[in-house]
């Protein structure tokens, strides 16, 4: 029998540091595709970006990972997750 994909979860990251203007956002939509994981990725006007991540929890966990590190020329400080109750978008897009 062939058991069903566990229920997607979301979590919702704000990633601070220098992760503006290093095509953090566009590199979080790779690694989110790779992962299978849909959400977003938007800058803040703090100089922070906002991602939200959904999917398989294993998926997400994969990409929240991603997140501490960045594309080349990212210099993350921290990145602050949270559960979100919000509904899982069907694709990954950028803000």
């Amino acid at each position: 029998m062939i058991e069903p994909p566990p229920p997607a979860a979301c979590i919702l990251c704000r990633i601070v540091g220098r992760v503006q203007g290093v095509f953090f956002r566009a590199s979080a939509r790779e690694q989110a595709q790779r992962h299978g994981v849909t959400g977003y990725a938007r800058n803040c006007p703090d100089g922070s970006v906002e991602t939200l991540l959904c999917g398989a929890p294993a998926a997400v966990a994969q990409a929240r990972a991603w997140l501490q590190i960045g594309p080349p020329g990212a210099r993350v400080a921290a990145v602050e997750c949270a559960p979100s109750a919000r509904s899982a978008p069907d694709d990954f897009t950028i803000g």
